[in-house]
């Protein structure tokens, strides 16, 4: 009767044992699921702001070429309109053998 006794709590105990390793796995199976996803979180959260950093930095590049390319163009224009009225040449009219100098300035 006492053997039978100590075979059941020897057996009582190696049912919360097994319960007790269950339910540790269970807490550490939480805590590592847990971790995971903070750590996802964290990296979306970095990812998305490298994303923006490179797009300011894309977006600030941009502005820089456009506004070069309009001062070129602008000063282009402002050649362009200088040059335009200008007629500069030398013109032969041979039938009467007359040599002509003309420079046309126009405004």
């Amino acid at each position: 009767m006492v053997r039978r006794t100590l075979l059941h709590a020897a057996l009582r105990a190696w049912v919360i044992q097994c319960w007790w390793r269950s339910m540790q796995a269970k807490m550490l199976e939480q805590r590592r699921r847990l971790a995971l996803r903070l750590y996802t979180c964290q990296e979306w959260a970095v990812v998305k702001v490298q994303a923006q950093v490179r797009m300011w930095q894309a977006r600030r590049r941009f502005l820089q070429a456009r506004q070069a390319a309009c001062i070129i163009q602008s000063h282009w224009r402002w050649h362009a309109s200088q040059q335009r009225g200008l007629i500069r040449g030398r013109y032969e009219v041979r039938a009467s053998r007359l040599e002509l100098d003309i420079e046309i300035l126009m405004t």
